[in-house]
């Protein structure tokens, strides 16, 4: 049933009254691996909450590359998302499906509705807000502080932990797009890496030898 879903999910931030209204009015939608459920510059009418799976949130550079900013796990809500729903304006973020999961999409006018209404959506609407902007600040920080080689293995480290698995199954293009490099330097250094005694690298995938999940 929705409502045990978004009870397990939620459960522990909002109140019966509030998980029944979500259960009542809530679109539910499955979506796969590689999903693009967010594009830039479209307009967002629904705001989402992640009831299972992983989300990862991307901005995009003018060269058209992505550097990411965050991942949404179950429980969670983009902040980014909330503020162009709720200020009609485009997105200025595009989200792509981690992993396989469910989302339940709210319709703006009750998100208003419940600001002044219930007190446990007040306080996740700005917790989350307080938590993505952390999140935003500390890839800031990872790109403007951080030498190419520490922003990799924080990368390696943030996969693991939404995946639940010490391997990661990205190519090493695709890792470059996610930190805004080339593909030649990923390659070298996770090289390093390897004969760092971190990671082991395989035909396909990446296995974490160190700090594991």
């Amino acid at each position: 049933m929705i409502k045990d879903e978004i009870a397990a999910a939620y459960g522990m931030l909002f109140e019966p009254a509030l998980i029944e209204e979500i259960a009542t009015i809530a679109t539910v939608t499955d979506f796969e691996e590689g999903d693009t459920l967010i594009e830039i510059k479209e307009y967002i009418r629904r705001m989402p909450l992640l009831l299972n799976g992983a989300i990862k949130i991307l901005r995009e550079d003018r060269d058209e590359g992505e550097l990411l900013l965050y991942f949404l796990e179950k429980g969670d809500t983009c902040a980014m998302t909330l503020a162009c729903c709720m200020g009609d304006t485009r997105s200025e973020i595009r989200a792509i499906a981690e992993t396989s999961g469910t989302v339940a999409m709210l319709p703006v006018a009750k998100m208003e509705e419940w600001l002044g209404k219930y007190r446990s959506w007040r306080n996740f609407v700005f917790t989350s807000y307080n938590k993505r902007l952390s999140e935003m600040l500390t890839a800031i920080d990872n790109l403007a502080f951080m030498k190419m080689d520490e922003r990799l293995l924080h990368y390696l480290y943030e996969k693991a932990k939404v995946n639940r698995s010490n391997t990661v199954s990205n190519t090493h293009q695709e890792i470059a797009y996610a930190l805004n490099t080339s593909r030649v330097v990923v390659s070298r250094l996770l090289k390093a890496l390897e004969n760092d005694g971190i990671i082991k690298l395989n035909r396909t995938t990446i296995d974490i030898l160190k700090n594991p999940v």
